[in-house]
């Protein structure tokens, strides 16, 4: 964008999330034509619901001190993300004319910003970059970075104090051949034994994807045929729903809570597969809180609660 020298009456305004370690090229442009243009500024800073995402890692506090260490002069406040593009825009007019009650009002932004979701009462100008630079190729670079520098720790621990308590969801299978009377266990290489050395064992299952699963009953698949060989499954029965005292978490705040599943169809012989180092038939009336590894006791009893009120079922009918 080319400007004059002459400085416009009312108020200039930049909205944008400057999600990036320092002010690159294009942002200082940006910041330097609108001053040119107006004496005063406001710049509103967008602020996720999410925090420390990728998307949004930094804080509205640590923009706004980026922004003010290389122009002082401009007013710097936060405008939260809200579902709906009539109620932000109207947030932000408000709040616009909460810092400066009267005068005209210009609002500047790029094609890619948020001018074509705005519509508030004030008059917009679409900047031209004069150069493009991408931000979220910026944090990418950055976050393969590891830097001997307090101030690098600290912005670590910081961040993670600032995220929200994260609660991970994993699903688990009781794979059941009901004709047989047995159940299909499996340990990882790392499972503990129990205090006579006999080994422990777990239900199969593993972490939901996101980028996968459409639901937990597809993850559910997923995770048994990956970890047992199986080359087809049937549709999960739902048992129940627990959080997992998993000793990964132990101390922290985040968690698991899984969902356990039975499974009483599959095609294939189950070979120990992924991080599964061995698998084991157990009969059904065999199983007791004693042959699971401590994170999965309260699935042996969701399950065993489970098959007694089926067989509750079955003899009423």
């Amino acid at each position: 964008m080319q400007t004059n020298t002459q400085k416009q009456p009312g108020i200039g305004v930049l909205v944008g999330r400057f999600q990036v370690d320092i002010l690159h090229p294009g942002h200082l442009d940006l910041f330097n034509d609108v001053l040119a243009l107006h004496e005063k500024v406001l710049v509103f800073l967008g602020e996720a619901p999410t925090k420390a995402s990728r998307h949004n890692p930094l804080p509205f506090k640590a923009r706004k001190l980026m922004i003010l260490e290389h122009f002082p002069n401009v007013t710097v406040l936060e405008i939260k993300d809200v579902h709906h593009e009539v109620l932000w825009s109207k947030t932000l007019d408000a709040k616009i004319r909460e810092a400066y009650p009267t005068g005209p009002v210009t609002l500047y932004g790029s094609r890619d910003g948020f001018i074509p979701f705005y519509k508030g009462q004030f008059t917009t100008v679409e900047l031209e970059p004069r150069q493009t630079i991408s931000g979220s190729e910026i944090r990418k670079a950055i976050s393969s970075e590891v830097l001997s520098d307090p101030k690098f720790r600290q912005g670590w621990i910081s961040a993670c104090y600032d995220r929200y308590p994260t609660s991970y969801t994993t699903v688990d299978a009781a794979i059941i051949h009901f004709e047989g009377n047995k159940i299909l266990l499996g340990r990882k290489p790392n499972d503990p034994s129990d205090d006579h050395g006999k080994w422990l064992w777990r239900f199969i299952g593993g972490f939901v994807d996101i980028n996968l699963d459409k639901n937990l009953d597809e993850a559910c698949k997923r995770e048994v045929m990956e970890e047992t060989g199986f080359i087809g499954v049937g549709e999960p029965i739902y048992v129940g729903s627990s959080k997992i005292n998993d000793w990964r978490y132990k101390n922290e705040q985040d968690g698991i809570m899984t969902t356990l599943f039975i499974i009483d169809k599959f095609v294939g012989k189950p070979k120990a597969s992924d991080d599964i180092s061995n698998l084991k038939w157990y009969m059904l009336d065999e199983l007791s809180e004693e042959i699971f590894v401590p994170e999965h006791k309260v699935l042996f009893y969701l399950l065993k609660a489970h098959l007694s009120r089926e067989q509750k079922k079955q003899k009423e009918n």
